[in-house]
């Protein structure tokens, strides 16, 4: 995962910083002064085996009760801000998603301005983006998981998981084309031409990047001319044809425009023409 290698190394020095120092944690007492209470355990002995479990021993479950362990006994020290982010990591490492986006949003929360708050945000989309669903299924995970990406990079465009982050973005909005794509074919052959409609041009005029909109395009042009408006399937094969001219997408659609008695042919006032040209200028 990326950054991880990194956060790890950090974590490493922080142990061997500590153990110079000769951190240790406190003992509790009564107000009579009795110790009735066990002693805390040191914090950096708590940290370093939490990391021992998670990475000697492949245990992140234990680590978690480590760091979690920290956390609790030395709420505000250096220790217990590192001990939460690793938290939310072994979490992760776990599988147990809701976990570790809570912890790594509880730590966003109390450590903002944090060099780590960067990797907290990635933590969350990645438990969202681990869990995006095939495309049978509701994708609600799928969207907070590229709104979740988004954030990384709109916060922390400089940083490291940025590039990670956007790669993330565009398997996950492929996912989310491929959902309106499985409803719009739904449509289709249910001879539901406006309903199909509607859902193709969700993947024409959001998901364009995406490697959909060639079937989606032909889909149109197919929908339209089904429902006798020619001008428009005109215009989805003509769009089909100046992007993908070696799409067999398009072939398909050039077939059905001229077995109406016409060719492709673009209107510029066309949503579809519209649509095209808007992504074209936001590119440059």
């Amino acid at each position: 995962m990326v950054g991880h290698g990194r956060l790890m190394r950090r974590a490493g020095a922080f142990v061997s910083l500590a153990a110079a120092l000769g951190l240790a944690g406190c003992s509790s007492f009564n107000f009579l002064g009795k110790k009735d209470l066990p002693p805390d355990e040191p914090a950096d002995r708590l940290y370093n085996e939490g990391l021992y479990y998670l990475n000697a021993e492949k245990k992140p479950k234990d680590a978690v009760k480590k760091f979690e362990e920290v956390d609790r006994q030395h709420p505000y020290s250096e220790w217990g801000r590192k001990a939460l982010l690793m938290s939310a990591y072994s979490h992760y490492e776990s599988g147990d998603y809701e976990e570790s986006i809570s912890a790594a949003k509880r730590y966003i929360a109390l450590h903002p301005g944090s060099p780590d708050a960067a990797y907290a945000q990635y933590l969350i989309a990645a438990s969202y983006y681990d869990q995006i669903p095939d495309i049978s299924r509701d994708q609600e995970r799928t969207e907070k998981a590229l709104a979740t990406l988004q954030e990384v990079v709109n916060k922390y465009p400089d940083s490291e998981y940025a590039n990670s982050a956007k790669q993330k973005m565009e398997v996950a909005r492929d996912q989310l084309a491929g959902k309106e794509m499985d409803i719009g074919r739904w449509y289709l052959n249910r001879k539901d031409y406006t309903g199909a409609i509607n859902r193709f041009k969700v993947v024409v005029t959001k998901f364009q990047t995406t490697r959909h909109v060639e079937e989606a395009l032909e889909r149109l042009t197919e929908a339209y001319m089904a429902l006798g408006i020619v001008e428009e399937a005109q215009t989805a094969a003509a769009v089909l044809g100046h992007n993908f001219p070696d799409s067999s997408w398009y072939k398909d659609a050039y077939k059905l425009v001229k077995s109406g008695g016409v060719e492709p042919s673009e209107d510029q006032g066309s949503w579809i023409s519209r649509a095209f040209k808007k992504v074209g200028l936001a590119r440059n």
